[in-house]
């Protein structure tokens, strides 16, 4: 076996075991009422069961992590796949130290499944060991990054912690308009997280049965001289095309229920890298994320909310409260360090320039005004409870954006991470 594939192996034995904790602590939480023992040793019991297997899960994706990087030569975060799998180690870790600070398994039965989902989505993008590019050989790569992404790992438990506190307060047989609202918020929260679940098996199914198509893609540039050059590539599809890229031709296609070419064609704005593909992966993400709620909707006759808030009986507003703003207090220095301090200082030593606006430099600053403001609002304006919550559970989706949405829609100097 070689390295590259056992790193493979304990990956998949990690991936397994975050699963695995995170059904311990739903037995932990939801066991209580028909266990024979007292419920709160009950949860204690499977509680410890669950971080054990925790941590030997994220024991096994050290492991990975560092027979990858003997086998790559090099720190493995440099692409998409490499530092959302890295990404999930440290929420794993970032839960570790919470629970081993407030011992609520409830915790573990919301961060898990973050964990879990993220290392899933990892596992969507090209696992290929790949050579740095001259930028990324520096030992900041090490530094910048990983400082980041644990930093982001807290703002993952605060996420997890804000949506446990939304699901226990939330009045889902309230009328009121603000009732109305907040079960209408929470309902958007969960379609984003089922959806995301939803594109992950919809791609390893495709996968699963081999569906491939591919086009040939013409675009015109024209140089700095006004003068123009036809640009030919091949762009390959893994899921069926609804939309095909602009000025492409078919050059293979397998049929899917009937539809043998493509229904629709790309804008002709978005002229973006495989924006044609971006765009049918995200329709493809909405039609399997309104199908899986909607399957979900009809088994439990009732909002998913509504479904799971009963699990939280029992749980003090006020704990969950101050673990999210801990969490998120926690991860803010670290983000300014490593996403902020760090990235600046070593775009000036490969760039020349300690800030360029680019893109992912945009960003990630906006992700740090944004949980500025949090604390700001939670400190000096009394910001707890639902408005704490709510920018918890909306600042994650700002942070995975930058990571991910930047990498993949917005072209710039950071677009190597989307490869």
């Amino acid at each position: 076996m070689t390295t590259e594939s056992l790193s493979g192996t304990f990956l998949l034995v990690a991936f397994i075991l975050y699963t695995l904790s995170f059904i311990v602590f739903g037995i932990a939480v939801t066991g209580k009422k028909w266990s024979s023992r007292d419920p709160e040793t009950h949860v204690k019991r499977w509680g410890r069961a669950g971080l054990g297997v925790t941590i030997v899960g994220f024991a096994s994706q050290l492991a990975y992590f560092f027979t990858r990087w003997y086998a790559a030569g090099h720190i493995p975060v440099s692409n998409m796949f490499e530092f959302l799998t890295f990404l999930s180690m440290m929420i794993a870790l970032a839960f570790i130290i919470v629970y081993a600070i407030y011992r609520m398994s409830i915790i573990g039965l919301f961060a898990m499944p973050v964990c879990v989902l993220i290392l899933a989505y990892a596992l969507v993008f090209p696992p290929d060991i790949q050579p740095l590019i001259p930028a990324l050989q520096s030992y900041w790569l090490k530094i910048h990054v990983t400082t980041a992404a644990f930093s982001e790992a807290f703002y993952a438990v605060g996420f997890a912690a804000g949506l446990m506190y939304l699901l226990r307060v939330v009045n889902f047989q309230g009328t009121s308009k603000a009732d109305r609202r907040e079960r209408r918020g929470v309902e958007v929260v969960i379609f984003v997280v089922l959806t995301t679940l939803a594109f992950v098996v919809t791609v390893f199914v495709f996968r699963g049965i081999g569906y491939e198509a591919q086009f040939k893609q013409e675009l015109t540039k024209i140089d700095q001289n006004g003068q123009e050059t036809v640009e030919t590539s091949i762009v390959d599809y893994v899921l069926p095309p609804i939309v095909k890229p602009f000025n492409s031709t078919v050059e293979s296609m397998q049929p899917f229920l009937g539809m043998k070419e493509p229904l629709l064609e790309a804008p002709s704005w978005m002229n973006g890298i495989n924006a044609g593909r971006k765009l049918n992966t995200f329709i493809w993400s909405l039609i399997a994320g309104f199908l899986l709620y909607t399957v979900v909707r009809l088994i439990l006759r009732k909002q998913i909310g509504a479904a799971i808030q009963p699990a939280m009986n029992g749980m003090d507003p006020e704990d969950l409260d101050e673990i999210s703003y801990r969490a998120i207090a926690i991860g803010f220095p670290l983000f300014t360090l490593g996403a902020l301090i760090f990235a600046m200082i070593w775009a000036h030593e490969a760039w020349g320039r300690f800030w360029g606006w680019d893109p992912k430099e945009t960003w990630a600053l906006i992700t740090w005004l944004y949980y500025t403001a949090y604390l700001h609002f939670r400190l000096s304006r009394g910001w707890q409870g639902r408005k704490s919550a709510w920018m918890a559970v909306i600042g994650f989706v700002v942070v995975m954006f930058t990571n991910v949405g930047v990498n993949l829609i917005i072209a710039g100097l950071h677009s190597y991470a989307g490869v």
